[in-house]
């Protein structure tokens, strides 16, 4: 039988608009789906408010991790570090505005790896850093070694900037800044991505190129904007801003405090301001939610979900008014906790995994899954088990750092030590009786003995975060141009 007369039959039984190749390459493909400042306030999270049906839909064909944590609460330390899969103190990227390859340039990036190993590597959107709207539209600070194409959507978020609301006229990447938006999806900037990602996956289908796809949308990323219709999913008298005692600051370390008050506009922010930005913040990601469903749609259309590894992340979490603070950078729960959700052939379906993750892992993990040879370089793990079988624990603590503080997460505990061993102040926090974090137990007596098992163990993950990376070259300068971190 022919392979014409084999594609007819296939198009007559799937009864598809879009079909896959019937000759696909046995090797997985990849969809790397992240969105931008997107904590874990959506559903399948346990948030009781906010809408994300499509992101719920992935978690029950996949795995979710409800541990997952970022290595860095900064957009451009995050994302050098798991496209990398290395650690802040070994890409030597601490803050935004900077091209990876400045400091480690002969790094295999991840989808430099596949790319390498034959697929289609492209990239749509925002995966590397990106000044946030500024760079909209451009390859922002992208690295062009790891892409056979790129695409960098522009859309009227861009032209509405004027119309924008933001507590610093004119700023609004780094400062509170929304918009309800008139217009459709597909006229934003994100909407246009999943647009574009649509469109790709129409001509995969018909390949036998195996693909890696990284679809990188700008929401819910300051300025909050998207459409109206999902601002009026929030009413205003649904929502509330979470409240500080007086004298909370006061239990913390001074760099804990600076952290929390470094956005000085954004301190002791006017409540109606605050449930403003909230809803902004809701209806950013039930739009984000919206445009992923698109795209995932277009793979199960394409019958390419059958052999395509689905990953959706964030580069880090957020505040919206927890401990006081609005936005990121911070060694609490709120800014280091992601969402994560994995799904794809011989992964588990609607699991939870007991594991704990850091986004180093993502590297590992997946090509692990994909069957190609990892790096010596990597520091992360492959969670590939803990996908098989959501009972395997292939990870027990995270580590994350922010300026001159250090943290480490295991399944109860968060303890956090700023300058050398803690010498600018402690903090431990018990989840099991205090899961916001509210109550600093680094000086009671009766935890010491918690607290030297705690900080053993972040001295151990510390050192291994800091080793010279196997065969690549690590470029130290000084001097440089300080970039405002956004």
């Amino acid at each position: 039988m022919s392979k014409f007369l084999l594609c007819l039959l296939a198009f007559a039984f799937l009864g598809k608009s879009r079909v896959s190749h019937v000759f696909a390459a046995e090797k997985p493909n990849v969809l790397f789906l992240i969105c931008d400042d997107l904590n874990c306030d959506i559903s399948c999270y346990g948030h009781p408010l906010v809408k994300t049906p499509n992101i719920d839909r992935l978690a029950s064909r996949g795995v979710r991790f409800p541990q997952a944590y970022c290595q860095y609460p900064l957009c451009g330390p995050s994302r050098a570090s798991f496209m990398t899969g290395l650690y802040a103190d070994q890409t030597l990227i601490h803050r935004n505005a900077i091209y990876i390859r400045e400091h480690i340039p002969n790094v295999k990036t991840l989808s430099q790896l596949f790319r390498n190993a034959g697929y289609r590597s492209a990239r749509i959107g925002k995966i590397y850093h990106y000044n946030v709207p500024k760079q909209i539209g451009t390859g922002g600070h992208d690295d062009p070694y790891s892409w056979d194409q790129t695409i960098n959507p522009r859309g009227r978020d861009k032209d509405d900037e004027d119309k924008i609301f933001s507590l610093r006229k004119g700023s609004f990447g780094a400062t509170l800044s929304w918009l309800a938006a008139d217009g459709t999806d597909e006229q934003q900037t994100d909407g246009i991505a999943a647009s574009e990602a649509i469109e790709l996956l129409d001509k995969y289908a018909t390949s036998d190129q195996n693909f890696f796809l990284a679809v990188g949308l700008f929401r819910p990323h300051t300025p909050f904007v998207a459409p109206k219709k999902y601002f009026d999913m929030y009413p205003l008298d649904e929502l509330d801003v979470p409240s500080v005692p007086k004298d909370y600051l006061q239990t913390l370390p001074e760099p804990a405090r600076r952290s929390l008050t470094r956005k000085k506009d954004q301190v002791n922010l006017d409540p109606k301001l605050g449930i403003k930005a909230i809803q902004a913040y809701y209806a950013s990601i039930s739009f984000a939610d919206a445009q992923l469903g698109r795209i995932l749609d277009a793979l199960d259309e394409t019958n390419l979900s059958k052999n395509t590894i689905v990953i959706f992340t964030s580069d880090h979490g957020y505040h919206m008014g927890e401990h006081g603070h609005w936005q990121k950078t911070t060694l609490f729960e709120n800014a280091s906790r992601v969402p994560l959700v994995i799904a794809g052939p011989g992964i588990s379906n609607g699991q939870n995994a007991k594991s704990i993750a850091e986004m180093v892992d993502l590297y590992p993990t997946l090509a692990d899954l994909a069957d190609v040879a990892t790096p010596p370089f990597t520091s992360g793990i492959s969670l590939k088990d803990s996908l098989i079988d959501p009972k395997i624990v292939s990870r027990t603590s995270a580590l994350t750092q922010y300026e001159n503080g250090y943290s480490i997460r295991t399944h109860r505990y968060r303890y956090t030590e700023w300058g050398e061993q803690g010498s600018d102040g402690k903090e431990l926090y018990d989840h099991q009786s205090d899961p916001a974090e509210m109550h600093n137990l680094a000086a009671r007596k009766d935890q010491s003995k918690t607290i030297s098992q705690l900080a053993e163990l972040l001295k151990m993950r510390v050192h291994h975060a800091q080793q010279a990376p196997i065969g690549i070259r690590q470029i130290r300068f000084e001097n440089t141009r300080k970039v405002p971190q956004r």
